[in-house]
């Protein structure tokens, strides 16, 4: 999120950009949506790096078992983020509907409710009563104010196929960096972990900060964090490898 400065935020409150910007429907926004498919995506693939060289396996299956779960985790991940948006739009309708249904049946029981809401605002006497009129004279208002005020629900609703897309590219175009090294036949497959290692590093780095320039927060302790999120996960991948392959005496290359 932008810092503005002082003179910014005073022209972007001039009486008449408030009213264009009011005019114009809430946007929302998808960076989370990549964020989560970036991590996971360099944590899936990485998770499945190190525990391949854990196990002492050769980098081949590295490689067909990395873009093979890429694949198949990132269409997974986009089609559970599809559900998810699309089932809160089909819940957001259905109270939608579900109000307009009570203004119909019982609309002096949702005047009631809109005066009850508003005089917990504060809102008394005249002031309160003019409210609830301004209100009910509009019925999309009025459902849209019920939405908001009675059941917490907000205007943005992000797009279930836009969410989706985010989330698969941000997966496969990071978690597939990683993989890279492991493609290159002239490095031994210590060097390829160690170069994949370092990719997957400042993946995880930029992702951290990524997130702090859009969410306004401190960018290196950002990217520290989610690089020792990435870390801890590839650091479980290895050593289950590891000890795996000393369990059941798998001869390592």
């Amino acid at each position: 999120m932008r810092k503005d400065s002082t003179e910014q935020l005073a022209r972007e409150h001039h009486p008449e950009h408030i009213r264009l910007r009011l005019q114009q429907a809430p946007k929302s926004q998808n960076v989370s949506d990549a964020v989560l498919g970036g991590i996971d995506g360099c944590v899936t693939t990485f998770a499945v790096v190190s525990g391949v060289v854990g196990a002492g396996l050769p980098s081949s299956v590295a490689v067909i078992l990395g873009f093979a779960n890429l694949v198949a985790d990132g269409f997974s991940m986009a089609v559970s983020n599809y559900e998810s948006h699309r089932s809160k739009q089909e819940f957001i309708e259905s109270v939608r509907r579900s109000e307009e249904r009570h203004i119909d049946l019982v609309p002096e029981g949702e005047r009631e409710e809109i005066r009850q809401i508003f005089r917990e605002k504060g809102f008394e006497g005249d002031v309160l009563e003019k409210i609830v009129s301004t209100i009910s004279e509009d019925k999309k208002l009025w459902v849209d104010t019920m939405l908001t005020e009675e059941h917490g629900i907000h205007k943005i609703s992000p797009s279930p196929w836009a969410s989706a897309g985010a989330t698969f590219s941000a997966f496969v175009v990071v978690g597939a960096a990683p993989l890279l090294p492991f493609i290159t036949s002239t490095l031994q497959i210590q060097q390829k972990f160690f170069a994949s290692a370092c990719v997957a590093g400042i993946m995880f780095f930029m992702i951290g900060m990524l997130k702090s320039y859009v969410f306004d927060k401190p960018a290196i302790s950002s990217g520290f964090r989610t690089l020792l999120i990435g870390g801890i996960a590839a650091g479980l991948a290895f050593y289950t490898g590891y000890l795996l392959r000393e369990m059941f005496g798998v001869i390592g290359v």
